[in-house]
């Protein structure tokens, strides 16, 4: 997936949380589980990112 559409995927997963936290409070199964849809989505950016900082160049 390019980058350009895990950070809108990111930027939305963002806004449903804040949603779930105003809604249901920071402790609620609910926003924990958007919270680690979240962090997935940040890891595999993070991931991508890496590695195509650290793949050889021509």
């Amino acid at each position: 997936m390019p980058n350009k559409d895990i950070l809108i995927l990111i930027e939305k997963k963002r806004m449903e949380l804040i949603e779930a936290v105003a809604k249901n409070g920071l402790n609620s199964t609910v926003t924990i589980q958007v919270s680690r849809e979240l962090d997935s989505l940040l890891n595999t950016y993070n991931k991508q990112n890496y590695k195509q900082k650290s793949a050889p160049r021509p």
